[in-house]
Parts: structure tokens; sequence; C-alpha cells
């Protein structure tokens, strides 16, 4: 059995998903498009509310980092042990703010979190339908995050762990930029390995988010997207031209420290996962022939999906797994969550990597 050998950190923004099987017509209410993500307007603070009153709601420990730290601590299963996997984050301290707390220590992940009251614990209406998802997140009390916090009691953990994990998603307040930023610059000081996600298609098209992102990328080992966040970055920098395999070498030889020797991991639902090596090659892990390949029967909801392969190749990572294993690994954490209503698992995880 092979052995936890790093300690997994996330910092991020926790949400609560409020999540809903829900018609077109909920969708075009609050102008959502499925497989997106966006920050929640003014417009769309009538809807968590109106959605437990009209809809039949799960309540699921959420936001993107948080789903990855989550599923990490599962897949680990026999080979890890609760403080493998710690979180940071804010939360109000609310019954929403419990319910994150409770279903973290259920998942043996060691929560640290900064508690306001002048704010509520985020939240985030997942919609689903026809198996896909559309995103709104509600900040509230995530992005009153300090980093103050961060310095009187986050970095403690964060000089215990070996590998980070962000989503882009901090960047768009002022203390999850400084911690992410002091996060990046402490394992690129100690040699620690530090990744990080594009998140959204919003984060590469808007320029100066983009530019927060690069700076950050510059200190990264490995930085995870999707194929419509590589293909946004791509268009916002002028990569000139659309090819995932070509996308993924300039993102990893994108400047900075790590210009050297970072990895771009670029996933396609079903279809395989690029990861390019800067100087070196491209390798494409293929999702088809897996035992837990699905058939559209056994979709129940996309939500999560690239979270939980995120997770899977987190997992690999703290046990020093190549680069195709954790592949291997996110994409059975994948194929799980999507079988799955909301980012949710199993007691037990029963992967079996191949000989």
């Amino acid at each position: 059995m092979s052995e936890v050998k790093e300690t997994i950190l996330g910092f991020g923004n926790p949400l609560l998903d409020i999540s809903a099987t829900v018609e077109q017509a909920v969708l075009d209410e609050w102008g959502a498009s499925l497989n997106n993500a966006i920050l929640a307007e003014e417009k769309h603070q009538p809807l968590y509310k109106k959605l437990t009153e009209t809809h039949k709601v799960d309540y699921i420990a959420g936001g993107a980092t948080l789903n990855s730290i989550r599923v990490a601590q599962w897949m680990m299963g026999a080979a890890g042990k609760k403080g493998n996997s710690h979180y940071i984050g804010c939360i109000g301290k609310d019954a929403f703010g419990e319910t994150m707390k409770t279903q973290l220590e259920a998942d043996g992940v060691a929560g640290h979190f900064m508690e306001v009251e002048d704010k509520p614990t985020g939240t985030c209406a997942v919609l689903v339908k026809d198996n896909e998802r559309s995103l709104i997140a509600n900040l509230a009390a995530a992005e009153k995050y300090d980093f103050a916090h961060f310095e009187s009691t986050g970095m403690e953990f964060v000089k215990a762990a070996g590998i980070f994990y962000m989503a882009g998603f901090p960047l768009t307040h002022a203390g999850g930029a400084a911690s992410v930023k002091a996060i990046c610059e402490h394992a690129n000081k100690e040699g620690k390995t530090v990744c990080m996600n594009v998140s959204a298609p919003f984060l590469a098209e808007v320029p100066p988010l983009r530019a927060m992102l690069k700076d950050m990328f510059a200190m990264c080992d490995i930085i995870f997207c999707n194929e419509s966040e590589a293909a946004a970055f791509a268009k916002g920098e002028e990569f000139g031209t659309e090819d995932i395999a070509e996308i993924a070498k300039k993102l990893a030889a994108l400047p900075g420290p790590k210009q050297a020797t970072r990895k771009a991991v670029v996933t396609q639902g079903a279809d395989a996962t690029v990861i390019a090596t800067a100087g070196g090659g491209v390798e494409t892990i293929e999702v088809k022939g897996n035992p837990w390949t699905l058939t559209k029967e056994n979709l129940v909801d996309t939500n999560g999906a690239g979270d939980a392969f995120v997770g899977g190749f987190l997992s690999g990572l703290a046990q020093g797994k190549t680069d195709a294993q954790c592949a291997e690994a996110g994409h059975f954490a994948a194929g799980t969550i999507i079988q799955r209503a909301g980012c949710t698992f199993p007691a037990t995880c029963d992967f079996k990597p191949k000989a």
C-alpha cells in the first residue's frame, strides 16, 4: 500500500452548495448558462432563498478548492489519515458555517476557518439541467478573509504542509490574493509543490484578473484548467492557437521562477487529459478504456467533476506517484463524482490503480 508522503493544504473560498435540478426557465431567469461559473451580482441575491422555496435542494460543503481537498482526503483512503489534508478560508458564524465544519470533520479534513459575524457563510447555487451544471457563487463571508488571520493562524499550517492548492477565485478579493501570494512565495522558498487552477473562463477573460493569475502561475509547479478555461486564457494572452496541446505547452512555459520545470494539466471531460512539461514533451492520458468510464445513463451531475479530478491528482502527488498515475486517480475521482448529486462520494474509496 502506498503511504502519504506530503500533507496537502488548500486555501480558498468556502461555499455551501445549494444544489437543485432546475428547468431552462430558471437558468433564463437568472442569466445562467450551463458549464459555466459566475460571481453573484445584486440581481442574483434573491436566487438562493427562492431556490429553496421552489425546488428540492441539497446542501453540500463546497467551493472549488474545498471540493478538491475533500476528494483528495477521500482518495487517499486507507493510505491516509486525519490531518493529511488541511483547508483555510472564511465562513460566517451561522448555521451554514456549522454545517460546513461538521462535514469537514466527517470527511477527515482539518478546517482552519476565520469566522465573521457581519457576513453569512458563502453559498453557491448549483443549477443542474440535463446532467450539466451552472454555478452562481455568492461569496459573502468568503471574501472577508483577512490576511492578518493568515499571518497569525494560517501560516502555522502552511509551514507544516508540503503540497498547496488554490483555485483562481480568491484572487478576486484582497485578503485572498495576499494569502495566495504568501503561499506561493513560501512554497518557492522552501522547495515545496504549489498548484493553482484557472478555475473559470471569466478569470482568464478579464485582463486584471488574468494578470493576477499570471503573477501567481509564475511561482506554480502545476497549473490546472479545463479546455474552455485553457481556450479563454490562450485568447486573452494571444497565444495564436486553439490546439489544446499547444496551449498546454505555452502555459507550462510561462515566465517565472518555475518556468523550467512547470507542468500544465488540461482536462477535456471524457476526452484525454493533456499534461505538458516545460522544456519537455506533452503526455496524453486517455479516459476511455478505464473500468470507470461511464455511459450517458450513469451520468447524474457534472458539478465538481473538475474539482474532483484535481483532488485525485493531488492524492497521487501526496503519495509520490507519476504524472500518469496522478491523472488516472483524477479520472477515477471525477468519474465517481459525476455519478452522484453534487460533489459527494461513497463512504470508502475503492480506487485500484493499474499495476
